[in-house]
């Protein structure tokens, strides 16, 4: 596993991002581990997930895009902090652009900030975690109404490899429906093979019952079809 990965792994951990007991996601599946990107909350934490980002940017697109789209609103800061990592490590200039989730009356009006995207523009999509894909199949006919653009793909920090609509997981089912590339910074795979029985800072947080428990919930909630 690439070292950025397993340095990502361990931000989330100790950003209190990657948590592990007993929750409930938005759709109503009890999990054993939770992923809340809204605990991220210095300019240090900032300043690394947008290198971690970069990094996995950099690796699936390289550098066949220009403009960075961040769905309101967790994707605001990160196209932010992706960009700003994006030149300082690989000199890769690229705008930015995000929605607001009303549309502006005043002024310039519309309900897109930053780039104004023109005919030919090449957009990554930037985006936390992606469970059931609602904001994603909203932000695809923002992004088509604002011109001929090319939607090079999706990004998000981590796949938690689970079932979609379908079977197929929703980066997955995401790929298929709009013809795009879809991946991830880590996979809930990584994850395990990183965290099992290791130590951070003095605690493991995947022992052998938490993988117990994270295995009974993918055996009825994880991904049974892949590409």
């Amino acid at each position: 596993m690439e070292q950025y990965k397993q340095d990502f792994i361990t931000l989330m951990v100790r950003s209190n991002v990657l948590i592990f007991g007993d929750f409930m996601t938005k759709s109503g599946r009890k999990t054993p581990y939770f992923i809340n990107t809204g605990n991220y909350k210095t300019g240090l934490q900032m300043e690394k997930l947008g290198e971690f980002y970069a990094h996995a940017i950099r690796e699936h697109f390289g550098t066949d895009f220009n403009v960075l789209f961040g769905p309101a609103y967790k994707g605001i800061p990160l196209v932010v902090t992706s960009s700003i990592a994006l030149q300082r490590l690989f000199q890769h200039e690229v705008a930015f652009c995000f929605n607001r989730k009303e549309v502006k009356d005043h002024g310039e009006g519309g309900n897109l900030i930053g780039k104004k995207l023109q005919d030919g523009d090449k957009i990554v999509i930037v985006e936390d975690v992606t469970t059931a894909g609602t904001s994603i199949r909203e932000t695809i006919p923002l992004l088509n109404a604002a011109g001929y653009v090319q939607i090079q793909g999706l990004i998000v920090s981590v796949d938690r490899m689970e079932k979609g609509r379908t079977d197929k997981g929703a980066l997955s089912e995401l790929a298929d429906q709009f013809s795009m590339k879809t991946c991830a910074i880590v996979t809930l795979d990584d994850i395990i093979e990183f965290l099992h029985n290791r130590s951070i800072d003095g605690k493991v947080y995947i022992d052998d019952e938490m993988l117990a428990r994270v295995s009974e919930y993918r055996a009825q909630y994880g991904c049974t079809l892949v590409d």
